[in-house]
């Protein structure tokens, strides 16, 4: 589920909804593309909702190790990410 998928719904149904003049008995294509369009706006909506979730759900890559000299009592600050290689 993308957010493609939901404008390419959208767009459909207002293209059936406005630009089509096609008649079929019992069958109403202005009806078929609103459907579309709620259809599609619905989808959009689904698709950002998951979009917002998944970027919440992102870990936190980096860990801060504190360090401090005995002789200087200077601290030293050392964030590493878990992708760097490992500190020899």
């Amino acid at each position: 589920m993308t957010i493609a998928g939901g404008i390419v719904l959208i767009m459909l149904g207002a293209i059936l909804t406005w630009a089509v003049e096609f008649d079929i008995a019992g069958f109403d294509i202005n009806v078929v593309g609103v459907i579309l369009m709620i259809g599609g706006l619905a989808w959009l909506l689904f698709a950002v909702y998951r979009l917002s979730l998944a970027r919440r759900a992102v870990a936190d890559t980096t860990a801060t190790t504190v360090i401090e000299d005995p002789v200087t009592h200077r601290r030293t600050y050392q964030e590493r990410h878990y992708n760097d290689p490992p500190a020899v």
